[in-house]
């Protein structure tokens, strides 16, 4: 349940591409983990993952621990966070529906996840995995590889991300750069002071319909 920039990001790029066959984070990660709020402060959402043995696992390799039910625990905790949010009720169903099944792999919760939200946020077209290309390489040339199959001449990216990109490598190869900075919105939240950066869905929760357009107020297009 990524943060609202992801979103951003979504909405102004014709595709947007998630890096699944990478490796998996060793520490703390936002892929299997993110904040919500509550009437304590932060409620941080974890999906507990296999990791033990599994340093070099890749993203789209990353196996679900069952051996507790982390489900209950998750729609619990949301409901208790959540329902008094103006827009629960249009949301509950699709929580009980996530929390009732009891998959294996990590990304396969997450596509599902995904999936609803950019639909709720009225981004039409789906999200592409990066191992649907079979790209063997690192780094910049990783991505100018995945523009190269998409047939992509620009390639939008956070501004903060400028000092990691080889410029002159995506310049190389008739690729334009572009950048991003994103301004995550004020909005009312319950429980006390402003959170900034909460997951997506917090905002999606307490907006509703209006979730999109404050997410397009809050980004914009820069030199770098």
């Amino acid at each position: 349940m990524p943060w609202p920039g992801l979103f951003f990001k979504g909405m102004q790029a014709e595709q947007l591409v998630l890096l699944d066959d990478v490796q998996f984070p060793l520490g703390g990660s936002w892929i299997n983990r993110n904040r919500l709020k509550n009437d304590q402060g932060e409620l941080w959402l974890t999906v507990p993952v296999w990791k033990r043995g599994r340093s070099f696992q890749r993203i789209d390799q990353v196996e679900i621990c069952n051996n507790e039910n982390w489900q209950k625990k998750h729609l619990f905790s949301l409901e208790h966070a959540c329902k008094h949010t103006p827009y629960w009720d249009e949301h509950f169903r699709f929580f009980q529906e996530i929390c009732s099944k009891q998959r294996q792999n990590l990304l396969e919760l997450n596509l599902e996840i995904l999936d609803y939200l950019r639909l709720d946020l009225g981004i039409p077209q789906p999200f592409v995995r990066s191992s649907t290309f079979a790209i063997e390489t690192s780094g910049s040339q990783r991505l100018v590889d995945i523009c190269k199959a998409l047939g992509a001449r620009k390639y939008l990216t956070i501004a903060s991300s400028h000092k990691y990109l080889d410029e002159n490598l995506f310049q190389g190869h008739g690729i334009q750069l572009m950048y991003y900075k994103y301004e995550p919105p004020i909005y009312p939240q319950l429980w006390g002071d402003f959170i900034a950066n909460l997951s997506v869905l917090d905002l999606i929760l307490t907006c509703g319909p209006k979730s999109g357009g404050l997410i397009r107020q809050a980004g914009r297009l820069v030199n770098s």
